[in-house]
């Protein structure tokens, strides 16, 4: 979402993509001009020329339009040194740093395809999209059998969102308008910490099993009570978001509209850079990107902790979702500093709940599928972590107002989390055992 700052308004001769009125982000329905592909009935005329300075144009809006772009070469130097050489710790680092442009133009795709589909649907696509990075690594990681890999990773997407994205946001926008406090819209909030909750019982009854070993049949209960629990919680986010989008403009139009709460800014306007069918077609090429990369980046998680001396947990917990969330990060600071705390709330908050009603659920059911015994035990200390972290967040923002030092507590508490997981050994990773480091 970090995109959404700096665009250039797409001008090309005769073609006209959008109607004259302003479009005010994802903010309001825009009145769209029939969307219009540039390959068609009537282009005939454009010629090879044309058609070529088009693709020219939109390759240079998606790549070159952004200074984060300037690290899209990590991407293919990581493939050249995974080839040439056998240093695992450089691949690893540079297909992490290949990943973050990457994963921020995903953003940006999506809220250029968003200006197309309205608000609600926009608001879901751009949530969907905004995890993709997250679920295509935790794809790749089932498919090799790296279980722990997949849950640290998406546990660390949801703590990386609720504390680090969120403090910042907050406490971002706490120093900008210190003379006030922020309010923003706490039913949507509350509606968010109570799928969040529902989400840390999903997880927190299969741990529970386990470790008081309390199983009907051992080694079998658990596994078929996450996969059910993962069945029930992908039907309960599927109700939300047919409740989101039929019941709930009251409740999640001022995420996008600021309702009443705050002043709308008509300076923010802004019409899409290029047309539906371009957006398209670039979700699909960051999306093949990133899961080329995420190969890479998986199959160098091992020997990056054994070269770095740094445990897998705190690789796939810390680094990854870090990494995963740059886009959401930069656009819930910058949407706070505005003073748009909901839209920022929105990113951060709802990010985590999709994670957690859909990510972790579906990688259980897709691990079902593949013959992967991936379940809801996220092993104890993981559980805890999310379980204080739900709470502290659903505290903070039971008000339904915002200060600085909000902000500031949710990035020590994510402090905290850090340097748990440097020194936590995870009893079901071989690398983290010290006795195997030289």
């Amino acid at each position: 979402m970090g995109s959404l700052a700096g665009k250039p308004t797409l001008d090309i001769e005769d073609l006209r993509l959008v109607s004259p009125q302003p479009i005010g982000g994802k903010a309001s329905s825009p009145e769209i001009a029939p969307p219009r592909s540039f390959v068609g009935p009537g282009t005939e005329d454009f010629g090879c020329k044309s058609i070529l300075s088009i693709i020219f144009r939109s390759t240079k809006i998606a790549l070159f339009s952004n200074k984060l772009n300037l690290l899209i070469p990590c991407g293919p130097l990581a493939i050249l040194v995974d080839k040439l050489t056998n240093h695992h710790g450089w691949v690893f680092f540079l297909s992490l740093l290949g990943i973050i442009p990457l994963a921020e133009r995903l953003g940006w795709a999506t809220e250029q395809l968003a200006f197309y589909t309205g608000p609600t649907v926009g608001g879901l696509l751009n949530a969907t999209f905004g995890n993709a990075t997250e679920l295509i690594i935790s794809m790749h990681a089932l498919k090799i059998g790296m279980i722990r890999v997949v849950q640290q990773s998406l546990l660390g997407s949801i703590l990386s969102n609720m504390l680090l994205v969120l403090g910042c946001a907050l406490f971002g926008g706490g120093i900008v308008h210190c003379k006030r406090e922020q309010v923003f819209n706490k039913p949507s909030a509350a509606m968010n910490s109570g799928l969040l909750l529902m989400a840390v019982m999903g997880l927190l009854f299969p741990a529970v099993l386990h470790f008081t070993h309390t199983e009907l049949h051992f080694g079998k209960s658990e596994l078929a009570l996450s996969r059910f629990s993962s069945c029930v919680m992908l039907v309960a986010y599927g109700a939300y978001i047919i409740f989101q989008l039929t019941n709930q403009k009251n409740l999640y139009n001022p995420i996008n509209e600021e309702g009443s709460q705050t002043e709308g800014c008509s300076d923010d306007d802004e019409a899409p850079d290029m047309s539906k069918w371009e957006s398209i077609m670039w979700l699909f090429i960051l999306t093949s990107l990133i899961s080329v990369l995420s190969v890479y980046l998986v199959n160098a998680i091992e020997g990056a902790s054994v070269a770095m001396n740094i445990p897998v947990a705190f690789i796939s917990v810390i680094l990854l979702p870090i990494v995963g969330n740059a886009a959401e990060h930069a656009g819930a600071v910058m949407f706070a500093v505005k003073d748009k705390l909901d839209i920022s709330l929105g990113v951060a908050i709802g990010s985590s709940t999709q994670i957690a009603m859909f990510g972790i659920p579906f990688s259980v059911v897709v691990g079902w599928i593949m013959g992967r015994p991936m379940d809801l035990n996220f092993q104890l200390f993981e559980t805890a972590t999310l379980v204080m972290t739900v709470l502290v967040v659903a505290f903070i923002l039971q008000e339904g107002t915002s200060n600085y030092f909000k902000g500031l507590m949710l990035l020590l508490c994510y402090l905290i989390v850090a340097a748990g997981f440097f020194v936590h050994i995870d009893p079901e990773s071989v690398q983290d055992r010290p006795s195997n480091h030289p």
